[in-house]
């Protein structure tokens, strides 16, 4: 019984000595401030139904090339559905997800992408900063003559499938 209570002593010993010397690790330096706003790209009249058909149309013929099922919808500036299409068999849940990546990436003028990103590296807050975020890849800005028109969102595969269909609808602007 006393070998075990010794172990049992050394043990918790090394432990605490463990978190003592863990939390005497110095903090991490702060992240420099950037000189400009990121992101800062302005917005301008809103996309057109017939634009945002075309995006969606080019979106959709990636997704059908590569036989992917995807949801695909089109918002203008203010994050409002102006557009919509899903493929048949995709699954339900990504019509509320690809609106949501279309209206992060429209109200914040971002890639949703970017949300990701900043919670992956330690940074949970951003999902506070509005109730609607969506943090994961597929909602793109939708950029014409150097201005936020609207954005694009898609979800049905993962994050990088939905990334790639996205970004076809997009190119269709330029």
């Amino acid at each position: 019984m006393r070998r075990y209570l010794l172990l049992a002593i050394v043990a918790m010993s090394g432990l605490l000595l463990g978190a003592v010397a863990q939390a005497q690790a110095p903090a991490p330096a702060p992240a420099p401030i950037p000189d400009a706003i990121p992101f800062d790209v302005p917005y301008g009249m809103s996309i057109t139904l017939e634009r945002a058909k075309q995006v969606a149309a080019a979106a959709a013929g990636e997704a059908r090339k590569r036989n992917w099922k995807m949801a695909i919808a089109i918002v203008n500036t203010s994050g409002d559905l102006v557009y919509f299409e899903k493929l048949d068999d995709t699954q339900i849940g990504s019509v509320a997800v690809s609106q949501g990546k279309a209206k992060t990436a429209a109200l914040f003028r971002r890639p949703s992408k970017a949300f990701f990103d900043a919670m992956e590296s330690g940074h949970p807050y951003v999902a506070t900063l509005h109730p609607g975020i969506v943090a994961a890849d597929g909602g793109l800005p939708i950029i014409e003559s150097g201005k936020v028109i609207g954005a694009i969102g898609v979800s049905g595969g993962t994050g990088a499938q939905d990334a790639v269909v996205a970004k076809a609808g997009v190119d269709a602007v330029k």
